[in-house]
């Protein structure tokens, strides 16, 4: 297994420059190019951890897909830290930091939430909760429902999943949440947007969730990013997406793909 490079999205240069005869701040600019190189690095991160990978998979909403993204697979302490990296990064992007539970479903999303909590806490010195539910509630011990901390009226929380495929899961996990107390979610991150349309229409299911639930959506990549990243393009030599795995990933887009 290759050893993964650092995070170049974190690291930004104070110059200024124009576009088009504007005056604009170049580390803007830097920023904008460091989030596209921060994507690269996370597509090649994935395929890497062997999370991504290409073949003939049943989805868990039932879909035949050319494609599957299966966070379990990440498994050691360095793919772990690296992940929660890409993670924190993509929610201080997308909502900021003001929120105080970071929740993740079981079974996966418990070391999503350990991990992106960690990340947060030494990247941008924020103390966020985790919390997780467990499938079973246990009757002993440490009762309940939910794993970590404990959700409080008035929490603000964001919710953390591998990937969202149909949006069935966040049905499953949104009632759990709204049931242990008077919280306002304030978003879900995922790492994968696989661009699919959602269990009720045609539009994708994150933005079927953000319209259901109220609340924002966001993923660190894209799937047509991640195709755009590694069509006919080697990662130490090796093609991942060939010219019969893009006709297969087009012809499930044609079917699944969000309108």
């Amino acid at each position: 297994m290759r050893q993964f490079k650092g995070n170049s999205a974190l690291k930004t240069l104070p110059r200024y420059g124009t576009v088009n005869g504007v005056n604009v701040s170049a580390k803007q600019e830097d920023e904008d190019n460091a989030m596209e190189q921060y994507k690269q690095e996370f597509i090649s991160f994935m395929v890497d951890s062997q999370v991504l990978k290409f073949g003939d998979f049943t989805l868990k909403s039932g879909r035949k897909s050319p494609f599957f993204m299966n966070a379990g697979a990440y498994v050691t302490g360095a793919q772990l830290r690296k992940l929660g990296e890409y993670y924190a990064k993509a929610i201080h992007d997308n909502y900021g930091l003001d929120f105080d539970v970071l929740f993740g479903p079981a079974y996966k999303g418990i070391p999503l939430t350990v991990a992106t909590t960690m990340a947060i806490s030494e990247l941008y010195g924020k103390e966020i909760r985790y919390c997780s539910n467990r499938k079973e509630v246990k009757d002993h011990g440490d009762t309940g429902i939910l794993l970590g901390s404990k959700l409080k009226d008035g929490d603000r929380v964001v919710i953390i999943e591998d990937v969202t495929t149909s949006g069935k899961s966040i049905e499953e996990t949104f009632p759990i949440i709204k049931a242990q107390a008077d919280v306002s979610v304030k978003g879900l991150m995922v790492s994968l947007n696989r661009m699919e349309k959602g269990l009720s229409s045609d539009k994708s299911a994150l933005d079927e969730i953000k319209e259901k639930y109220g609340f924002e959506t966001g993923a660190i990549v894209t799937m047509k990013e991640v195709v755009e990243c590694l069509y006919n393009k080697p990662i130490d030599g090796e093609i991942y997406i060939d010219d019969e795995i893009k006709g297969r990933i087009d012809a499930y887009y044609e079917t699944y793909g969000a309108k």
